[in-house]
């Protein structure tokens, strides 16, 4: 019997310093999609079709997809740290503590 693969999200988002509420807007999906991909109860499919994808191709998962542009502007940069990540989600000024992680899902959520 095939064994079910454990996803290394929650490890992978932890070490990232996010919440699940700030990966799923980086991501644009639901807090709820976050907790079911970390889990293992949806979505582990597809992560390993997309892995068995670029192993076929011999590219990484980036070129998978090309983005067309509506405008001629220049595309906007990737936030290059952590800091630029909590700036894009206005979250830079709330504490970091981890004791203090609910309270500060708790104040997001309020200003949403």
């Amino acid at each position: 019997m095939k064994q079910k693969p454990k996803p290394r999200i929650a490890l992978l988002r932890e070490k990232a310093g996010l919440t699940q509420l700030e990966l799923s807007r980086l991501v644009g999906v639901t807090e709820s999609t976050i907790q079911n991909w970390e889990s293992g109860r949806t979505g582990t499919d597809h992560i390993e079709r997309i892995i068995r994808f670029c192993k076929a191709l011999n590219c990484p998962v980036e070129e998978l997809i090309e983005y067309a542009s509506d405008s001629s502007e220049e595309p906007a940069a990737k936030p290059s740290s952590l800091s630029e990540i909590h700036t894009l989600l206005g979250t830079d000024d709330l504490p970091k503590t981890p004791s203090l992680q609910p309270e500060v899902t708790q104040q997001q959520q309020a200003r949403s």
